[in-house]
């Protein structure tokens, strides 16, 4: 099936599981023509309907609770229980339980397609299948206040940046969320806080189209912000009719091995978490961007092992499967896919 074709099927079945922004979704389709790589992030339902016929070799290795959607910008900061800085995946909104092999091929494939980077391909697969075992064997939390501390540097917040962010807050155009989002929103924030306003923001790539509202208010001296975004089963979940496979998002960020998020929540399917200036991502486009280098890439290999790790009896399994591969397999795997994915990018862009 062509790629026109699956992504109007794909955005069919989202109609039925949420209440699509029609200009959001205008928006998305107008960023998926900026290059390959914004591409990858907006489409990862055709991912999950190719990858298997892609790489069959890996469609029958060992499953584990995953996090699909998995690429170079789908990490970041955020404090937890004990305001301890941690790192690592923040997205799972197309968690699903999948053979472990595509969370590493997609990882590998968005370095190919990335806009900067300071590695050859078969270094940074390398250095992602490194960190994954790493992960895998002894797998924990990646906290910037003790083992990663080289990290910050990728994740500080510089003052323009504040600034930038609380004129972005300023901007977001008010809104009316339904009952049940503004009461997950309300109890959300502090007891004390006062709600100023309540808006929409737009957002992301992948879940582009989906209703996004935030609450901005007033607590003790200055302000704060809570997101209420819908989510909707994993694009894997669509892609094999696996209508039944239920919600994975809060199991898989709060997972054995993680410091989770204390202000992530899940409420009537939107996802609350608190939005803040100092909660960032490593966005390679931005003013902030930083090539790819091998070190980073091991770390977001490691959290992955350490998210997979987390599904009972799966460690081993991995591993002796890792075991049975030649060195190569995951370069390969990357190459194939990217291709694909360019190829659906040339056609989007053609039509």
């Amino acid at each position: 099936m062509s790629f026109q074709a699956d992504n109007t099927a794909f955005e069919d079945w989202l109609r039925t599981q949420c209440q699509v922004v029609k200009s959001d979704l205008d928006y998305k389709h107008e960023r998926m023509r900026r290059n390959s790589f914004v591409f990858l992030r907006a489409t990862y339902f055709r991912w999950a309907k190719r990858i298997e016929s892609l790489c069959p070799e890996c469609a029958r290795a060992p499953k584990a609770l995953s996090v699909g959607d998995t690429h170079t910008e789908n990490f970041g900061t955020w404090r937890d229980a004990e305001g301890r800085l941690v790192w690592g995946v923040n997205d799972f909104d197309e968690a699903a339980v999948i053979p472990y092999p595509f969370d590493l091929i997609r990882l590998a494939t968005s370095v190919r397609l990335a806009p900067k980077r300071d590695c050859s391909n078969r270094d940074a697969a390398d250095a992602i299948l490194l960190g994954y075992l790493e992960g895998l064997s002894r797998p924990r939390p990646i906290l910037l206040d003790e083992q990663e501390t080289w990290m910050r540097e990728y994740v500080a917040c510089s003052d323009d940046q504040r600034r930038k962010f609380w004129a972005e807050v300023e901007k977001y155009p008010d809104a009316e969320p339904p009952v049940h989002v503004e009461q997950g929103l309300r109890n959300a924030l502090p007891v004390d806080a006062v709600v100023w306003r309540f808006a929409s923001r737009v957002k992301g790539g992948g879940s582009l189209g989906r209703p996004r509202f935030v609450a901005i208010a007033k607590w003790r001296g200055g302000k704060i912000v809570r997101e209420a975004k819908a989510l909707v089963p994993s694009a894997w979940n669509w892609a094999h009719g696996d209508s039944d496979e239920g919600l994975q998002f809060l199991k898989l960020a709060s997972g054995n091995f993680r410091a989770p998020d204390p202000f992530l929540n899940l409420e009537s399917r939107f996802i609350i978490r608190r939005v803040a200036a100092d909660s960032r991502k490593i966005n390679l486009g931005d003013e902030a961007g930083a090539d790819l280098k091998t070190d980073l890439l091991r770390v977001m290999g490691f959290d992955l092992g350490a998210i997979h790790a987390a599904t009972p009896a799966a460690a081993d399994k991995i591993s002796d499967d890792l075991a049975s591969r030649d060195p190569s397999w995951l370069a390969r795997a990357a190459k194939i896919a990217a291709m694909a994915v360019e190829q659906d990018f040339e056609e989007w862009r053609r039509n």
